[in-house]
């Protein structure tokens, strides 16, 4: 596979039309992409893509909308389809979005590489299936590779790209290209590992979190504001390894000279992986729902609020 030009690649397939798929399908279409979205149920795929009009009008109205065109123009890069053969044609990229179920998944790609082209990338957004599992029944598996987003992909521009042991460097780099062109920053893993990266350090967040309120060092809303008041503020623009390189005098050396011995000693302390679904978890699940009920009510306005956030901040990293 040669680098991609940007003449000849001009539609991506998306496969999926629940709130990834959507997602994606704003992200490319924003970077001036014709999205043709499948869905195997008949009608659901138009049926996002009005949903999609009303935020792209919304975004557009709060001058949140990404990309050079108008709602409008990118409205009209968006066709959807209930019949995949029509949704692949000429399309050079193929983003899979459907429910994290390994077997379908499996199928998925083996029925898309018999409708396209030797030299179609086949990408999938699952956030914990190795690529190997994922694509194991794609005979030409050196085009396969997983673009795993963070959610919400439109408001959060993080995605990992975690190669298949056999995908090739070219398919690597156009993917790359790709995202960067549509506004996302992709990062590289250099080989396939349960949970990826993001979510490897989000479990290690989250255990930590988990074993200070279960031991009752800590309530459920304070562990919270450990972060979004403490160390999020940080790791909004820097992450881990800057904090600690600019922590110190003279750098992150210095800083392991200072702290190092004490970091390690902590982690020496930490206790074993909490049973997230154990009767003695129950405390910290009511914990939470006394801060906000578990109905929809309270969860889609909490949701609603995060996203706004996420808006806000988006913009002020755009503006530094």
């Amino acid at each position: 596979m040669k680098k991609m030009s940007q003449s000849n690649m001009k539609t991506i397939t998306v496969i999926g039309s629940g709130l990834i798929g959507r997602s994606w399908a704003m992200v490319f279409a924003s970077g001036g992409y014709s999205v043709k979205m499948y869905d195997n149920q008949p009608g659901q795929a138009a049926k996002a893509v009005t949903e999609l009009g009303k935020q792209m009008t919304e975004l557009e109205e709060g001058g949140m909308l990404r990309g050079q065109l108008s709602a409008t123009q990118q409205l009209a890069l968006l066709s959807t389809y209930d019949d995949l053969p029509l949704a692949l044609q000429g399309a050079f990229f193929v983003q899979e979005c459907v429910f994290e179920q390994l077997e379908v998944k499996q199928n998925i790609f083996q029925d898309v590489e018999r409708l396209v082209g030797k030299d179609v990338i086949l990408s999938s957004s699952t956030s914990c299936l190795v690529p190997s599992n994922v694509f194991s029944k794609v005979q030409d598996r050196s085009r396969c590779i997983v673009s795993h987003p963070v959610n919400p992909p439109y408001l959060v521009k993080l995605v990992e790209l975690v190669p298949h042991p056999d995908t090739t460097v070219a398919v690597m780099d156009n993917t790359h290209t790709l995202m960067t062109r549509v506004g996302q920053v992709p990062v590289r893993l250099k080989r396939e590992i349960d949970g990826f990266t993001v979510n490897r350090v989000q479990a290690a967040i989250i255990a930590e979190s988990w074993r200070l309120v279960q031991d009752g060092i800590i309530s459920v809303q304070d562990i919270d504001l450990v972060m979004s008041e403490g160390l999020g503020m940080r790791y909004a623009f820097i992450g881990p390894m800057e904090t600690m390189h600019l922590n110190a005098p003279e750098g992150l050396g210095d800083y392991m000279r200072r702290y190092g011995e004490g970091i390690q000693r902590v982690l020496r302390s930490f206790g074993p992986v909490p049973d997230l679904c154990s009767e003695d978890a129950r405390s910290i699940v009511d914990g939470m729902c006394e801060l906000i009920p578990n109905d929809q009510q309270h969860l889609s306005a909490r949701r609603e609020r995060r996203d706004q956030l996420l808006m806000g901040l988006a913009k002020l990293k755009k503006d530094q």
